[in-house]
C-alpha cells in the first residue's frame, strides 16, 4: 500500500471516530435532558394551580382542608439557611486559607483527607450529629431551628472549603511575592491581596453550597421537626422548612386529599425556582468579577 493510500485510510477512520464519538455524545446529553425536562415540566404543572397570593402571605396555623400557604416554611427556611451561612462561611473560609497559605505536613493531610469524608456524607448523618450534640446539653426531645441550622452547616462547610481552596490557589505568587518585597506581613498580603483577588469564586462557591443544602429533608426533619405555625426564633420550639413542607403535606394528607397534594407540587416548584436563582446568580457573580472581564 502506497504512502497516499496510507495517510487516506489513516484519516477516514479518524473522521469516522470522531463522527461516531460526537453522535455518541450528543444522545447521552439528550438522553440525560429528558429526566430533567420531565421533572420540570411536571413540578411545573402541577405546582403552578397553588402558586397564588394566599400560598404565600398564610401559614397553615388552624387550616385543615383548602387553602393555607406556606409562608411559615419559608420564614423557617430562610432563618436556617442564613444561619447556617454565618457558620459554615467563616470555619470553611478559614480552613482553606490554612491549606493553601500555611498548612504543611500531616495535619494539613489530616485536614484534606477529613474534609473530603465529610464530602461524601449522607444528609441524615449530619442531622444525626447536630441532634446528639444538642441532646447531650439540652436533653431529649429537642427540635429547634438553630439545630438544623447545625446540621446544615456540617454539610455547607466541605464545599465551601473545597471551593474556596481552589479559588486561593488560583490567585498567582507573583502578587503573594510583590506583597512580601514591600513588607507587608503575611496576614496582611492574605486579607488584601488574596482574598479580594480570589473574591469571586469564593463567593460563587457560597452560593453553589446554599443551593447544595437549601432542600435537605432529612437533617431538618430530625432537628428542627415540623409546624404549622410561624416561628421567627431559631432558639426556641419547632422551625417549619421547605423541603419538610413538601414531605408533610404528602405524607400527611387530610380530606381533601388534593389540596395537601397542591400545596406539595406548589412548595416543591418554589424550591426548584430558589436553587434556579442562586445557581443563577452564582454564575453572574463569576462572569461579573473574573479577572478576564475587568
Amino acid at each position: 500500500m502506497s504512502l497516499t493510500g496510507s495517510l487516506t485510510s489513516t484519516t477516514r477512520r479518524r473522521k469516522f471516530t470522531d463522527r461516531f464519538v460526537t453522535v455518541l455524545v450528543t444522545c447521552a446529553f439528550l438522553l440525560a435532558l429528558v429526566p430533567l425536562i420531565s421533572l420540570t415540566a411536571t413540578v411545573v404543572a402541577n405546582g403552578v394551580a397553588r402558586f397564588d397570593v394566599e400560598f404565600f402571605n398564610s401559614s397553615m396555623r388552624n387550616i385543615t382542608g383548602e387553602g393555607g400557604g406556606a409562608l411559615h416554611a419559608m420564614i423557617g427556611t430562610l432563618l436556617i439557611t442564613l444561619a447556617a451561612t454565618i457558620i459554615s462561611v467563616p470555619l470553611g473560609l478559614m480552613t482553606s486559607i490554612y491549606l493553601v497559605e500555611y498548612g504543611r505536613g500531616r495535619l494539613a493531610q489530616i485536614i484534606t483527607f477529613l474534609v473530603d469524608v465529610m464530602t461524601g456524607i449522607p444528609s441524615i448523618v449530619a442531622g444525626l450529629f447536630a441532634y446528639a450534640a444538642f441532646v447531650l446539653i439540652l436533653g431529649p426531645g429537642v427540635r429547634m431551628g438553630i439545630v438544623g441550622a447545625v446540621s446544615l452547616a456540617v454539610l455547607m462547610i466541605p464545599v465551601v472549603v473545597r471551593s474556596s481552596e481552589e479559588m486561593l490557589r488560583l490567585v498567582p505568587d507573583e502578587l503573594r511575592e510583590a506583597s512580601y518585597a514591600l513588607g507587608v506581613p503575611k496576614w496582611r498580603t492574605i486579607l488584601k491581596i488574596v482574598l479580594p483577588t480570589a473574591m469571586a469564586g469564593i463567593t460563587t462557591g457560597v452560593m453553589l453550597a446554599i443551593a447544595r443544602v437549601i432542600g435537605e429533608t432529612a437533617p431538618l426533619l430530625i432537628t428542627a421537626g415540623f409546624t404549622a405555625s410561624m416561628n421567627y426564633n431559631l432558639f426556641a420550639d419547632r422551625m417549619q422548612s421547605l423541603p419538610v413542607y413538601v414531605y408533610t403535606q404528602f405524607a400527611n394528607q387530610g380530606n381533601p386529599a388534593f389540596a395537601f397534594i397542591e400545596r406539595a407540587w406548589a412548595a416543591a416548584l418554589l424550591l426548584i425556582i430558589i436553587v434556579m436563582a442562586l445557581n443563577l446568580i452564582a454564575r453572574l457573580i463569576a462572569k461579573k468579577f473574573s479577572p478576564s472581564s475587568r
